[in-house]
């Protein structure tokens, strides 16, 4: 290792772009303009081989969410390598720290999930929903009900079957997806529509579509209904109050399966547990990751609620599904400790009651600035909308770039927020300070400024 921290930054670029494939990038691109390499982390902030000190607006991939450079994750995954670094849950096998990890689980999230399956990934997960739930409908005898709807727009991984149930164009014409089965519908973007309706209006118009969808398909052809409480990698899109109410209850009426993806939202970043919690609805099925080690290391899972768990039990058979690492001992002794680290400093409750409701007062100030069409924010998830016009709204020609730019500028100027088309998106870690967040917003205002005269030549 001594080596290896004898390189400049300039020799890790040369590195990187003769040997590192990069995911969801444009490699020719990145090989004109180099990596930024990230040597190190603190608290909220990462820094680069350069000496550049930058504020993590999004929590690495929205999943360091109690911080970096916290020591007792460090120790629970090193003790755990000590005395158990590797087993499987093949064969009949099992460990203690996957039995606890699911324990806990249990205790915190609603009472119907009282079985865990662990994956690896979020992207893992969402396959593993995808086989659950049709061997579910199979093991009741009702094998036509094939067909999981998802929406458009949405980001459920990156796997053949992940990437199936997510709605986003780009990846589906790169890969001849989605795979059969799964249809989707449109998303609850009430700032993307004509706003001819009001957000309560849209929000159930987005809700019936689920109901006609199921009724043009038949819901005796239907298996499930998946979703994000508020959709991540599409642009933080926060839907209206009235819509998750009528998607739990058309999932009711037709006894179709409700399956919230928490990769994102679970552990806290709404400030509960888990969005599902925030929004009231009560899923069969919860697909986590990200949150659940603070991204420490890899580990993902899907909550398994009573009424599909008890059929996979009380049925018998075999499940043909598993992975070399789900329920690795050391990601879910880290896990654990995570888990206890959000409880003993109320983590959780400070996102809903302190740091949460803080960020969201200067967050929403930023809509005084003339770029921004929009601002929202739940917990410490938001994003804000740039415009050429707000009166009347008028949005960029995406060819513009306008979000990249922005991005770019952020990260030149010490602050990493995420750029989703002209949507800019955040996700700090729930350590974030108050004067943190101060520079933060700061650091926002003044990048609007500069993306304003870089657009404006």
């Amino acid at each position: 290792m001594a080596a290896l921290e004898k390189r400049s930054g300039a020799d890790w670029q040369e590195l990187d772009k003769d040997h590192h494939l990069h995911p969801f990038t444009d490699h020719k691109a990145l090989h004109e303009k180099k990596s930024r390499i990230i040597t190190r982390a603190e608290g909220v902030y990462i820094f680069d081989a350069d000496g550049n000190k930058i504020l993590d607006g999004m929590s690495g991939l929205w999943c360091v969410n109690v911080g970096y450079g916290r020591d007792e994750l460090v120790d629970a995954a090193t003790a755990q390598m000590r005395e158990l670094p590797y087993y499987n849950n093949f064969f009949q096998c099992a460990h203690p720290p996957s039995i606890e990890l699911a324990s806990m689980l249990q205790d915190v999230s609603q009472p119907q999930f009282n079985r865990v399956f662990f994956t690896g990934s979020g992207s893992e997960s969402n396959d593993t929903i995808v086989r659950m739930v049709r061997r579910y409908w199979d093991l009741l005898d009702q094998p036509q009900r094939h067909t999981i709807i998802s929406r458009k727009n949405a980001y459920h991984g990156s796997t053949v079957a992940a990437a199936s149930l997510g709605g986003m164009k780009p990846m589906h014409e790169q890969s001849g997806l989605p795979i059969p089965g799964i249809v989707h519908i449109d998303q609850p973007y009430w700032f993307g529509s004509d706003q001819s309706l009001s957000p309560d209006e849209f929000g159930l118009l987005m809700a019936r579509q689920l109901e006609e969808k199921i009724q043009e398909l038949g819901a005796d052809k239907v298996a499930a209904f998946i979703a994000e409480p508020i959709q991540g990698a599409g642009g933080v899109i926060v839907p209206p109050d009235t819509y998750w109410p009528q998607v739990q209850r058309i999932c009711d009426e037709y006894g179709i399966l409700l399956i919230s993806d928490e990769v994102i939202t679970g552990f806290g970043r709404l400030g509960e547990w888990f969005g599902a919690d925030y929004f009231g609805t009560k899923p069969d099925l919860m697909p986590f990751a990200k949150g659940v080690t603070s991204g420490y290391l890899p580990l993902g899972g899907v909550l398994v609620s009573d009424r599909v768990g008890d059929v996979l039990i009380d049925k018998g058979g075999e499940f043909f599904h598993g992975y070399t690492y789900s329920g690795h001992p050391a990601g879910c002794a880290v896990a654990m400790e995570n888990l206890r680290i959000l409880q003993r400093e109320k983590l959780i409750e400070r996102v809903k009651n302190d740091i949460g409701p803080y960020l969201q007062n200067g967050w929403h100030k930023l809509a005084e600035h003339p770029l921004v069409g929009e601002t929202r924010m739940v917990g410490l998830m938001g994003a804000l909308e740039l415009v050429k016009s707000r009166q009347p709204l008028e949005r960029f020609d995406e060819k513009q770039g306008v979000g990249t730019i922005c991005r770019d500028l952020l990260v030149d100027n010490g602050l990493v927020m995420r750029a989703v088309g002209d949507t800019i998106v955040v996700a700090p870690p729930f350590v974030l300070t108050h004067e943190e967040a101060d520079e933060l917003i700061e650091k926002a205002w003044l990048c609007l400024d500069l993306t304003q005269e870089a657009i404006n030549g």
